[in-house]
């Protein structure tokens, strides 16, 4: 009955919105890297924005550390932004960004496993709950309004207990992106499992008894490619990347000499999108047409959802069925915070390519400095790693990064 009314709910909202259309305009529309012209693609762009996850407000889950909210409306939109700019990126790494959402429709497994990480319960690992305790280590309060950075921090510290998409999210500091850190963090395997190579498939354990050699060569015994780790060269293997940099691109306002940067952000085919919005209203902005930005909008409160062992969750609250919602670009809170999600080492490389060609030489005022060495001023980098004791990683409230760390500098202002 609750996934019944929930879908009712979302076929009263997209009726709701029916008027807020795409523009009529010959100007391209960009889609988290994707361009589509709204006049001749429509129907492929709204199958891009439908299959994105749209995470929104819910209520009546299980209270929050067993006596905290039970809802996280009004207080949770941008801890939801965040579960959807990293849904983004695990359907990237897991599905990849052709892969379209059809309502009832045969999803496969791992989109099914990527929605079960998001689930309104405590031991799902990117829930509200995991996300409001882990949030008490960065100085929020369950229940506490978050900002961009903060949530960042959050994702950076959970990601290490998933060891199944085996992700690594590097959040910058002092608005500086560092090429040599980033490379570290993700030619690291986790502590605590020993993952195969990219050749055998990310986070699968190899069988007991048996050593990565063994294990990646028997794979490819009758393949032409040549087992990496049989080189007389040690191999790295890249981790995924989510990359976020928080930035503030203003005051009370965006300066405008960042506008043309930003729409290069959205055009780059790794974006992930960015989190931002207004004061004390946060959205997932996942692109833009003209001078508006497109966003999906979380102020939606539907009941919270539960699925069955062994069944599939009942996905269509999940999926925003509505033409994506637009804002005046000069409307955006300075304080945001960008996506880019790189799935191998090539990736990485051709994204600071773009950055450079298209962001650092372009521009009279960057957004943000991509620097190839750890600034020697900075302490060591440390890449972040798994606690070695049994738990979900919302007790763990100290935070490794605090010496750069400044919540005020990234909080969209209440002004």
């Amino acid at each position: 009955m609750e996934a019944v009314l929930a879908k009712y709910e979302n076929q009263i909202n997209v009726f709701s919105e029916y008027l807020e259309d795409l523009p009529d305009s010959d100007e391209p529309v960009w889609i988290l890297g994707a361009c589509y012209n709204a006049k001749t693609e429509k129907a492929e762009l709204l199958s891009d924005v439908h299959s994105r996850l749209w995470f929104t407000y819910r209520k009546k889950f299980s209270p929050i550390g067993g006596t905290g909210p039970s809802s996280d409306a009004g207080w949770g939109c941008m801890l939801r932004c965040g579960q959807m700019i990293l849904a983004q990126a695990l359907v990237c790494s897991q599905l990849g960004r052709a892969w379209r959402w059809k309502a009832d429709a045969g999803q496969p497994e791992e989109y099914q496993r990527i929605l079960q990480c998001f689930l309104d319960r405590k031991d799902s690992c990117y829930s509200i709950h995991q996300m409001a305790q882990m949030g008490v280590g960065e100085g929020k309060s369950v229940g506490e309004w978050y900002g961009p950075n903060t949530v960042a921090q959050v994702l950076k510290k959970l990601a290490l207990f998933d060891d199944w998409n085996s992700l690594a999210v590097y959040v910058s500091m002092d608005n500086t992106v560092v090429i040599e850190d980033i490379k570290k963090q993700c030619r690291q395997t986790s502590r605590g499992s020993r993952l195969r190579p990219r050749p055998c498939g990310w986070g699968e354990p190899f069988a007991s008894g048996g050593t990565p050699e063994q294990a990646c060569c028997n794979a490819h015994r009758n393949r032409a490619a040549t087992c990496p780790l049989s080189q007389s060269q040690p191999r790295f293997d890249w981790r995924p990347l989510l990359l976020v940099i928080p930035l503030r691109m203003g005051i009370n306002h965006i300066n405008p000499v960042y506008i043309q940067a930003l729409k290069e952000c959205f055009k780059m085919p790794q974006c992930c999108g960015v989190l931002g919005g207004k004061p004390n209203l946060a959205y997932y902005f996942i692109g833009f047409v003209g001078e508006e930005l497109l966003y999906l909008d979380p102020h939606t409160t539907q009941s919270a959802l539960e699925s069955d062992a062994g069944s599939g969750v009942h996905d269509l609250t999940y999926h925003c069925l509505r033409s994506p919602r637009r804002m005046k670009i000069t409307n955006l809170d300075p304080s945001v915070a960008l996506g880019f999600f790189c799935k191998s080492e090539e990736d990485f490389d051709g994204w600071c390519n773009l950055v450079q060609q298209e962001i650092q030489l372009k521009r009279n005022l960057r957004m943000f400095e991509l620097v190839e060495n750890h600034p020697a001023h900075w302490p060591p980098f440390v890449p972040p790693s798994k606690p070695e004791v049994l738990t979900t990683g919302a007790e763990f409230i100290e935070s490794t990064d605090k010496l750069f760390e400044s919540e005020e500098e990234f909080e969209i202002l209440n002004v």
